[in-house]
C-alpha cells in the first residue's frame, strides 16, 4: 500500500481581483503574469481509497473492510491535513461512535457532526468563544437520526460563531481553510464539514442551513449540498426556539448519490406523513421540465461574471438535454431582503441574550465576535421594526409558491460572486463593511429557508482563482425527488471536479 500522505498541489491561475481588493489592488494582481495557490487533499491508497459513502458502505456489506478500518483511515487523512485546514473542532479518534443498528443504509462509513449539535460525550460550543462548554450527557434530536444510518461519527467540526457568518472565521483564531485553494474562504457556516468532505477526510459530513450554510460551503468547495423542505427531518433544538424554523438539516457529500441514499436512509427513521416521500432517487428522470432561470439577486448586487457564466453554462446544459429554460423574476422585493436582515439581527440578540441560560452560566457577552455583536445592536437599535418584518416574512411561502406554477425548477447562482479570500468576510473587519459585504454576497440562498422549501447546490466548474462555483436549483415545497434528478443529469452530463 503506498504510504499515506496530504498532497499539496501548486497549479498556475490567472487570478481575477478579489472583491476585498480595491481598484489599485485589482490592477496589480491583473498585471501578475503568473500566481500559485496551494490545494490540500487526504485521498490515499487506503481503506477509503476514492469511494464515495455508498461504495464505502458496500464494501462493510461485503466484508472487504470494516467501520473500524475505514474509521481508522479517515483519522490518518484527517491528522495529515487538518493542522492546515483547522475544520475540526473536537476530534475522537480515539472513541468513534460506532452505529448501534447494522443495518443501516450507510454503517461503517466515517463523519464529523457540526459543532452545533450535541454528540454524547462531545462538547457542543457553536463556534463562539463566549463560553467552553462540557460533554454532552445524550445525543440531540436530529443526531439520533442521523445516527440511524449507521454513520460512525468521528468528531465534530467548527463553524463561525452561532452559524450567522458565510465564512468560518474568528476573531482571533485561526480560520478554516479551502482546500481547493487555502487562502480562500470555505464558506459557511458548515465550513468545517464541507473542508473535510472536499479534502477526501470522509465521504459524508453533517451539515445544516439558516440561510444557506449547507448550500454556500457546498458551493465554494465543489460539493452537492441540499437543503431540504421544513418538516422533512426531524428538527434539532435551537431549530424549535426560532419565531419562524429557518433550519434546515442535512449533509455535505462528493456525489448526488450519497446525497440521495443518506435522504432515503433518514426517512427509515422518521418519515413526515404531510410531505409525499421521497424513497431511493437512483438517477434522472426521463420528464423534461420547464426550468425558470434567474441571474440576479433581490440584494440589488451585481452578480459577478464568473458566477453568471456558470449559471448560463448550466441553462445550455439543461437546454441541450431537452429541458425548457426561460427568464423569470424573484416573487419578493428588496423589503424581503431588509426583512431577512432583522430576522438574522434578531436571533444574534436572542443568542446573546439567552447564552448564559440556555448554553452555560459563564456565558461572556464580551467575548462574542463583532459580527454577533453588530447584530445584535443593530436589533436593539430598531426593535419597532421586527413585528412587521415577521408578519411579512411569514408570508414568504405564498410568494414563493406563485413561482412554480408555470415551473418545476428555478435556477440561480448560490452567491452573487466567487468565494473570497480569507479576511475580506472577517468578524474583526468593521460591522458597517461587513454587513455590507455579507448582504452583497448571500443574495439567493435565504428565501428557501423562509419558504421552508427545498434547493441544492451543485459544482460548475472552477473560478480563476482555482476554487468552485456552484449554481442553485429550487423546487416547489416537498419536492426534493425532482431536485436529485436534476442533480444526475447534470452530474452525468458535466462531472463534478474533485480533488481526488
Amino acid at each position: 500500500m503506498a504510504a499515506m500522505a496530504a498532497i499539496r498541489m501548486r497549479a498556475p491561475y490567472r487570478p481575477v481581483p478579489d472583491p476585498a481588493s480595491g481598484p489599485t489592488m485589482a490592477a496589480a494582481v491583473w498585471n501578475s503574469t503568473y500566481a500559485r495557490y496551494m490545494r490540500l487533499n487526504a485521498f490515499a491508497d487506503d481503506a477509503m481509497g476514492r469511494g464515495d459513502a455508498v461504495a464505502l458502505a458496500e464494501a462493510v456489506r461485503t466484508g472487504a473492510t470494516t467501520p473500524e478500518e475505514l474509521a481508522a483511515a479517515a483519522a490518518a487523512r484527517a491528522a495529515l491535513v487538518d493542522p492546515e485546514l483547522h475544520a475540526i473542532a473536537h476530534a475522537a479518534f480515539d472513541r468513534p461512535r460506532y452505529a448501534d443498528d447494522k443495518d443501516g443504509a450507510l454503517y461503517g462509513v466515517p463523519t464529523f457532526v457540526k459543532d452545533n449539535t450535541d454528540i454524547r460525550g462531545l462538547p457542543t460550543n457553536h463556534g463562539t468563544a463566549a463560553f467552553r462548554a462540557g460533554p454532552a450527557h445524550r445525543d440531540g434530536a436530529y443526531a439520533k437520526q442521523l445516527r440511524s444510518t449507521g454513520l460512525t461519527v468521528l468528531g465534530k467540526t467548527r463553524l463561525p460563531e452561532f452559524g450567522f457568518s458565510p465564512t468560518t472565521e474568528f476573531m482571533s483564531e485561526a480560520p478554516t481553510h479551502n482546500p481547493w485553494n487555502t487562502d480562500y474562504s470555505v464558506g459557511a457556516s458548515s465550513g468545517g464539514s464541507a473542508a473535510l468532505v472536499a479534502a477526501g477526510v470522509v465521504p459524508i459530513a453533517h451539515a445544516n442551513d439558516g440561510g444557506g450554510s449547507i448550500r454556500i460551503p457546498a458551493a465554494c468547495t465543489g460539493l452537492v449540498g441540499l437543503k431540504p423542505s421544513r418538516g422533512r427531518h426531524v428538527d434539532g433544538e435551537a431549530a424549535r426556539t426560532m419565531p419562524i424554523n429557518i433550519v434546515s438539516e442535512g449533509v455535505l457529500t462528493r456525489t448526488v448519490r450519497d446525497t440521495a441514499a443518506y435522504l432515503a436512509a433518514i426517512e427509515d427513521y422518521r418519515r413526515n406523513p404531510a410531505l409525499p416521500p421521497i424513497g431511493r432517487v437512483d438517477g434522472p428522470a426521463r420528464r423534461r421540465l420547464r426550468i425558470g432561470l434567474i441571474t440576479d439577486s433581490i440584494t440589488g448586487a451585481p452578480t459577478d461574471e464568473q458566477t453568471r457564466a456558470a449559471v448560463l453554462r448550466a441553462a445550455s446544459l439543461l437546454e441541450r438535454a431537452g429541458h425548457r429554460v426561460e427568464p423569470m423574476a424573484l416573487p419578493v422585493t428588496k423589503q424581503w431582503a431588509d426583512d431577512f436582515l432583522q430576522l438574522w439581527a434578531l436571533l444574534a440578540d436572542m443568542a446573546a441574550s439567552a447564552g448564559r441560560f440556555v448554553l452555560d452560566r459563564s456565558f461572556d457577552t464580551a467575548e462574542l465576535d463583532g459580527l454577533t455583536r453588530g447584530l445584535r445592536a443593530r436589533h436593539r437599535a430598531a426593535m419597532h421594526r421586527t413585528p412587521g418584518a415577521l408578519l411579512r416574512l411569514r408570508r414568504t411561502g405564498e410568494a414563493y409558491a406563485r413561482m412554480f406554477a408555470r415551473h418545476e425548477l428555478v435556477l440561480s447562482p448560490v452567491l452573487t460572486h466567487i468565494t473570497p479570500k480569507l479576511g475580506y468576510l472577517s468578524p474583526t473587519v468593521d460591522f458597517d463593511e461587513l454587513l455590507e459585504r455579507l448582504f452583497s454576497y448571500v443574495g439567493f440562498t435565504p428565501l428557501n429557508n423562509v419558504a421552508g422549501t427545498p434547493a441544492i447546490s451543485l459544482p460548475m466548474g472552477l473560478a480563476e482563482s482555482g476554487v468552485p462555483i456552484g449554481i442553485q436549483l429550487s423546487a416547489a415545497y416537498g419536492d426534493e425527488r425532482t431536485l436529485l434528478e436534476i442533480a444526475y443529469e447534470i452530474e452525468a452530463a458535466q462531472p463534478f471536479p474533485s480533488l481526488a
